[in-house]
């Protein structure tokens, strides 16, 4: 039967390379639903080129121009407008398929919605864990909702975990991060570092605010706390390499000696074919690994006296609690503050690790306290970076 697939996040970089995938197999999947924040011109292009039957965007102005917009052009496309109906087609039921691709905080309740709707959920949202943790891991059981991870690393250690997951002779679990563009700057140059280079990552093609994160590496310490989560591991059981040429996206590591490897080009589509097809395989439009022509293979320790968020996302998800979502909520106001030129480069981890020190971080029971708590690191931020200026 033919798959219905609603985007999460359809105008960002991993709902575009969706998008891709899907129309590489339009025997097996049909786009039902699209949906984005604003930007309504992308958006409009994609629902006629797909024939989506709903599209969504939170900001209502736009969702209007994009009414009227597919209506000249002969478009059927329903329109939605607000966050709740990013929610009401996350849990539609018509919809099979959900790929949570929302950047940041914005998709944790509508990923939830499609956890709790009991949908074949894949995850590239990792704030949807590291916000609300044990409570979507829960979400997860209670319905019955199947969860792949889209995330490059998270889906490698996917495929190289045995079915019976890391109680198998399971030692360590290994990320690779990539390093960044500034894997080499030293601490002065890093003082330096301007929005536009930051947002030019060397090996993935990836949004402004994960490139950023890339770059200060919080982004592997996002990817730490989701990892934890995902697999059900304690934070001693995951370490981090940096590997600058992004072929090994990460490894398990086993009791034995052994260690698995799941290796590719570096290429969002490749973890989401998989994640729409699994268990079996699709063509993904991917370029194929030429052994051949690999110069070698390299890997390192991370320094995190350079680039402190690694280390700020690990302790923040060994205190529990909700640090991880007062970590996320401080990243996401820092990072939007040095991209509009409010804040420097190393300003970020600074930030972030005031918030931390300062905003309370109890253990929530619901998913309206851990906003609340989100909404309290924020403003907190947002004290901060207005404090320091630029």
């Amino acid at each position: 039967m033919t798959q219905r697939i609603t985007v999460l996040g359809a105008t960002g970089s991993i709902g575009q390379q969706t998008l891709d995938v899907v129309a590489r197999h339009p025997d097996r999947y049909e786009i039902f639903a699209l949906t984005a924040s604003s930007r309504w011109e992308r958006l409009a292009e994609q629902c006629l080129a797909t024939g989506a039957r709903f599209a969504a965007l939170t900001d209502e102005q736009a969702a209007e121009k994009l009414w009227n917009h597919l209506r000249a052009a002969g478009s059927e496309t329903e329109v939605l407008a607000g966050h709740d109906a990013l929610s009401f087609l996350a849990a539609h039921e018509q919809a099979d398929t959900v790929v949570a691709a929302i950047v940041g905080a914005a998709g944790v309740r509508p990923t939830l919605a499609a956890v709790k709707a009991a949908k074949r959920v894949l995850l590239a949202n990792k704030e949807a864990l590291v916000v609300t943790g044990a409570l979507f891991m829960d979400a997860v059981h209670e319905s019955g909702a199947t969860l792949l991870p889209l995330d490059s690393e998270h889906n490698a250690i996917f495929q190289c975990l045995p079915p019976e997951g890391v109680n198998a002779g399971v030692e360590q679990l290994l990320l690779t991060a990539s390093g960044g563009p500034f894997r080499e700057f030293t601490s002065a140059q890093l003082e330096q570092v301007t929005p536009a280079q930051a947002v030019k990552h060397p090996n993935w093609d990836m949004g402004p605010k994960i490139s950023v994160d890339s770059a200060t590496l919080m982004n592997k310490g996002l990817e730490f706390i989701e990892a934890c989560w995902l697999f059900d591991v304690a934070p001693s059981q995951i370490d981090v390499v940096v590997h600058p040429q992004s072929v090994v996206h990460s490894m398990v590591a086993y009791r034995d000696g052994s260690v698995l490897a799941q290796m590719g080009t570096p290429d969002m589509r490749t973890p989401i074919a998989c994640g729409l097809s699994w268990p079996e395989r699709v063509e993904s439009g991917a370029q194929r690994l030429d052994f051949s022509q690999l110069a070698g293979l390299n890997f390192e320790r991370p320094d995190t006296s350079r680039f402190p968020c690694l280390a700020l996302a690990r302790a923040a998800m060994e205190t529990g609690g909700t640090a991880t979502a007062v970590l996320n909520a401080a990243n996401e106001e820092a990072v939007a503050a040095f991209l509009a030129g409010k804040l420097d480069f190393m300003g970020i981890p600074a930030v972030v690790e005031q918030t931390l020190a300062k905003q309370h971080a109890p253990q929530c029971v619901d998913v309206d306290a851990v906003m609340d708590i989100d909404r309290q690191a924020r403003n907190l931020a947002c004290r901060l970076i207005k404090e320091r200026g630029c």
